[in-house]
């Protein structure tokens, strides 16, 4: 865990919520993600380990609908926050600190939800290896990515691919619904599911 790195998402922590998709405070934005979280995700009470949860609003969105739910981050700040959140919305989610490429994850899970934080990864290939193998049978790992207007990012195609290898079965989705962000989007947005093989398969 990279302490200089923790250092910094603590100091963003206060304004994180700022962003519509991060802070889901906008009643529209907020039910796009639940409508696409609802055709990503099998149906509740799936267990859900919510890597680099942030302020924990989709692990809170989640709790809300039924599921069981685990945020991770390495942010203590952040993890207030998420704390404060499901405690403010009556929601029953668990919080712990805990690095996303190698999270202290207990497993094995229905589904591995992972929302921008791959492509900010050093070693983004050792970090699907590990989240593949928190996965039960027919677990689905969940990831939202993209491939932003300065360059940065992760292509669709990349991890396609790289979820493709690891996993039984593939869905991509293009994300450019602007509801999703609060507004039109210009880059490349996008959700990949794979999917392993169920019990006996």
């Amino acid at each position: 865990m990279d302490p200089e790195g923790a250092a910094r998402w603590d100091a963003y922590a206060d304004e994180f919520d700022r962003q519509p998709d991060h802070g889901l405070t906008d009643p529209v934005v907020r039910e796009a993600w639940r409508s696409l979280l609802r055709s990503l995700l099998p149906p509740p009470p799936a267990t859900v380990v919510d890597l680099g949860c942030g302020t924990g609003s989709l692990s809170c969105l989640l709790a809300g609908d039924g599921f069981e739910v685990e945020g991770v981050d390495f942010s203590e700040e952040m993890l207030a926050k998420a704390r404060a959140k499901a405690d403010r919305l009556g929601v029953r989610a668990t919080f712990r600190r805990g690095d996303a490429a190698d999270p202290p994850g207990r497993g094995p899970f229905d589904v591995v939800l992972v929302r921008h934080v791959l492509w900010v990864l050093p070693d983004p290939e050792v970090a699907l290896d590990r989240w593949v193998s928190l996965l039960g049978p027919g677990g689905r790992l969940v990831l939202v990515e993209g491939r932003w207007d300065t360059g940065a990012g992760l292509s669709g195609t990349w991890t396609e691919a790289a979820v493709r290898r690891r996993t039984d079965s593939v869905r991509f989705r293009r994300l450019d619904d602007p509801a999703l962000w609060g507004g039109p989007i210009t880059d490349e947005r996008y959700a990949v599911v794979g999917e392993t093989a169920g019990a006996g398969a």
